[in-house]
């Protein structure tokens, strides 16, 4: 093999890759914010902690990052979990309710019973979606459904549709406090998706999650244990919406029943697509979803600094996804490759004929003539 033909496979290889188009997306939106705000990428560092707009997508992302990495792990077994934002708002409101109306409501260890509350009533909305998915056989959409519905309304029968505040400090450590000077809400989904990252790819469990979203029936049949696979993923999915809510009321310090969470289970999904994962179940990727949840932080960091309405960024975001998802689609990549081939590709040359000093040969292609027939 030549070196021309090492360097055309490697740029093959880069191109077909599932990561490169959310990586140029997300290169594309921060070279936007830069032409629009030149200090945009600016880091500067005060009391030891790091501060500057790129530090604000990451902790504002955060969130929907540890969202977008259950979302993962429950796509990847061929199922949806649209309860996410309902399970977000649930964890705020149970985890305020029980500070506020606890004697003494800035107590470190009130604060960290409470965040174990919400947590542990997470996984068991987590096990009430495996439930109904892998016992009950009920589509995943509609089993997700029910508490998506349910759920927000349960978070404001806890709050009686009131705004809870607290104001102890340890409460506001998970959403706005620093630690080795990144945010801990930074640190905390890195965290998970290092740990998430070594079970699935280090171990035969990435490959068992696999084998269930190609073919759930296949998979059992080989000794695979789906039911177990799938409560798993989806008690998973609920706590990492649980703890994504109470990032959100520790930095506001406060649980909004009607706010927490709304429309962040469509911020996962969307996330998860631009990653690379497919929606069919089976192939999944953590980093895509890693690079998707911080293409949808950015693009709403985009919008506001672009001096956009608030209420456009559903159009951007939807376009955003088409596009990066028509770049990732290997009929649409295709199509493009062969429309820049035939572009290119010189028009043939008619070829040319042997007679008469290079004219072309009348002989083969003129009409024959009808010969005279002499009569006796």
């Amino acid at each position: 093999m030549t070196a021309a033909d090492s360097r055309a496979s490697v740029r093959r290889r880069i191109a077909d890759s599932p990561l490169i188009w959310p990586a140029l997306a997300l290169l594309a939106l921060l070279a936007l914010n830069v032409v629009l705000t030149p200090g945009f990428l600016s880091v500067r560092i005060q009391d030891g902690h790091l501060y500057g707009s790129t530090i604000d997508i990451l902790r504002n992302g955060a969130p929907t990052m540890l969202v977008a990495l259950g979302m993962t792990l429950v796509i990847a077994s061929r199922g949806i979990d649209l309860s996410v934002g309902a399970v977000v708002a649930i964890s705020g409101a149970l985890a305020c309710a029980h500070v506020a109306g606890s004697a003494d409501p800035t107590s470190g260890a009130t604060i960290a019973v409470g965040m174990a509350l919400a947590v542990g009533a997470a996984a068991v909305l987590g096990l009430w979606n495996g439930a109904l998915v892998s016992v009950f056989g009920i589509q995943p959409i509609i089993a997700t459904l029910v508490l998506m519905t349910a759920g927000r309304g349960i978070a404001l029968l806890i709050t009686e549709g009131q705004i809870l505040t607290v104001t102890g400090d340890p409460f506001k450590v998970l959403g706005a406090g620093y630690a080795l000077g990144l945010p801990v809400a930074v640190l905390v989904s890195l965290a998970v998706f290092a740990v998430v990252g070594l079970l699935t790819r280090c171990s035969a469990l990435g490959m068992l999650l696999e084998a269930v979203g190609v073919n759930p029936e296949a998979s059992r049949l080989a000794g695979v244990r789906y039911r177990t696979i799938v409560f798993a993923v989806y008690v998973f999915c609920a706590v990492c919406a649980g703890i994504a809510g109470l990032m959100i009321a520790s930095n506001i310090a406060a649980a909004d029943a009607n706010n927490a969470g709304l429309w962040i289970e469509m911020d996962a999904i969307l996330a998860v697509v631009i990653g690379g994962t497919s929606l069919l179940g089976g192939r999944f990727s953590l980093t895509g979803t890693l690079l998707g949840a911080l293409i949808i932080q950015t693009l709403t960091t985009t919008v506001y600094t672009a001096g956009i309405t608030p209420e456009t960024t559903l159009v951007f975001k939807a376009a955003a996804v088409i596009l990066v998802c028509l770049a990732q689609a290997p009929k649409f990549r295709a199509l493009v490759r062969s429309q820049w081939t035939r572009r290119r590709t010189p028009p043939a040359v008619a070829p040319v004929g042997s007679a008469g000093h290079g004219a072309p040969d009348e002989a083969r292609t003129a009409e024959p003539t009808s010969q005279k027939v002499s009569t006796p």
